[in-house]
This record gives structure tokens, sequence and C-alpha cells, in this order.
């Protein structure tokens, strides 16, 4: 998937988070922003990539495209990680909330993700599109119609 879709992708997992949860709503969403982003720090090419260079090219010369940040191992670090800092519950969950969907999203295209890595087992959704195909679009656009739908409830 593109940035794009990823970033939708993550708010509108936490505007609906927000639905169910007592967190403040903007500082969830925004952390779900970069947590949207943040697997994709192996690819220098990337949003993130591109911000971080340096750390993007070592992450993918450590673990390779879409193997270790695209895995639950990569969730439980975050949340490990966030934990020992005592950072807000909101910033935690919103960035495991947008990393998550970041996984969903692509899992939903034909090269999946190594979501049991250090397994080399490929997980993708039964139905894949391929990135910034038609595809991709109509899902973007269904994520935004997400957005709006839940996004009206919580302002």
């Amino acid at each position: 998937m593109t940035g794009k879709t990823h970033i939708i992708g993550g708010i509108a997992a936490c505007v609906i988070t927000v639905r169910f949860t007592p967190y403040d709503p903007l500082l969830l969403t925004a952390a779900g922003i970069f947590g949207s982003l943040l697997p994709d720090i192996c690819h220098s090419g990337s949003k993130i990539g591109r911000k971080i260079p340096l750390l993007s090219k070592l992450v993918s010369a450590l673990f390779g495209h879409r193997t270790f940040t695209h895995s639950l191992l990569f969730l439980l670090l975050i949340q490990v990680l966030f934990s020992l800092f005592h950072l807000p519950d909101e910033v935690s969950a919103g960035v495991l909330v947008g990393a998550a969907s970041h996984l969903l999203l692509d899992a939903a295209t034909k090269n999946g993700i190594k979501l049991l890595y250090p397994l080399q087992m490929t997980f993708r959704l039964p139905l894949t599109i391929r990135t910034g195909g038609a595809a991709e679009n109509g899902i973007l656009a269904g994520l935004v119609l997400l957005v709006f739908y839940f996004g009206q409830h919580i302002i």
C-alpha cells in the first residue's frame, strides 16, 4: 500500500478505537498516524524512510522489507519500549493501532507480510491487490468513508 492509504488506514483505525475507549481522540490519532507509517522504516523510499534515512537503511540491511517491522514481534517490541518509557496510554495505543492497521493493509497486497517473523511464512489475506492500483484507490475511498462516519461521532 502507499503512504496515503496507510495514513488514512491509521486514522480510520484510531477513530474506531476512540468509540470504544476513553482515550483523547486527538492524541490517539496523532500517534496512530505515526504508527501507520512506522513499519515501513525498513523501506528507504517510504514516507518515514525518507525522513530518517540512516535508520531506514540500517533496518533494511538487517531485516529487509516486510519482515521484522511487519510482524507481531515488532508490535510486541513497540509495546515493551513504550511501557519502559511510561508514555501516555493514548500514545502507545495509537502507535500500536496505527501499526496494526499498516500490517493488515500490507497483508492485503500480493507480496503479503512475514507476520510471524522470524518464521519465513508469508501471510496474506485471501483477496489481494496490487499496490498503487485501482483497487487500492477503492480501499482508500472506503477508509475515508469510515473516517467520516466514525469521526463525526467523536467531535
